[in-house]
């Protein structure tokens, strides 16, 4: 076995031997319901089992390896969120890279999208180092947090209908446990956008009746309870994006200074 299985010991593996295990969706959704805490939750995600075609695949991933990373353990399971437990800021992402966050535990961790993510971070006063590598160098989120709607990786970055059901209580319970302190929420790409209005509903936010379309720097105004909240879109620093110009660095910037202002 050349990926980490849980209960492991290996560097922030939350999970222990006596962690329970979803095999199914409908298990996803009674233990996510049942965490209390952050960590409670974290230790729960990383161990989940619920889609096969998901399992099968980041495992497999995980055994082969890419050339550059022949010598590394991939970390092959489930991504948590991560980052403050009272964030006032929280990123949402689509799903880990096969050998990003799939190889090293953190999401936005040892990729590309990271590269670009991360040093924006930095330049606005959101992250402590402007990069991030692996789990445990020594990067910190200031004030925020992030996570991605789907938890493993999935093949060509493109998870199914059925798999985004299934996964969807992790999120939901995630955004409500933080809720509390969150003042700004931003989505990173369409899909984020997409499964984060009807997360935010069942984590109890207000939000307007219609739906506007997703963008760059598109605005949204909730409420949670009594507290003002901002969604704001942003694309995604894919590749892709970033080759074409898409976007671009001073791009990301003007959508963390606008989190800073609000």
């Amino acid at each position: 076995m050349s990926f980490v299985p849980p209960g492991s010991g290996w560097p922030d593996d939350p999970a222990t031997p006596e962690t329970p295990v979803a095999h199914d969706p409908a298990e996803v959704a009674e233990l996510a319901d049942a965490c209390r805490t952050l960590g409670e939750l974290t230790a729960r995600q990383s161990v989940c089992r619920a889609c096969p075609r998901l399992v099968a695949w980041r495992e497999e991933v995980a055994t082969v390896k890419r050339r550059a990373f022949a010598e590394e353990t991939y970390w092959g399971r489930p991504i948590a969120g991560w980052g403050s437990e009272e964030p006032r800021l929280l990123i949402v992402g689509l799903a880990p890279a096969a050998h990003g966050g799939n190889r090293t535990g953190r999401i936005f961790t040892g990729d590309r999208s990271g590269d670009w993510l991360f040093a924006s971070l930095h330049r606005t006063g959101w992250a402590a180092q402007e990069t991030s590598t692996y789990a445990g160098d020594g990067q910190e989120l200031l004030g925020a947090r992030m996570l991605a709607s789907v938890r493993c990786a999935p093949p060509a970055n493109k998870p199914l209908p059925e798999e985004r059901a299934a996964c969807f209580p992790w999120l939901v319970r995630e955004v409500e446990l933080v809720a509390g302190s969150t003042r700004v929420i931003v989505a990173l790409g369409g899909f984020a956008w997409q499964a984060l209005w009807p997360a935010l509903r069942e984590a109890g936010y207000a939000l307007p009746k219609a739906r506007p379309p997703f963008g760059h720097g598109v605005e949204v105004d909730l409420r949670y309870g009594e507290a003002a909240v901002k969604l704001i879109g942003c694309y995604h620093p894919s590749q892709q994006n970033t080759f074409t110009g898409r976007v671009t660095a001073p791009m990301l910037d003007q959508i963390f200074r606008r989190a800073t202002e609000v």
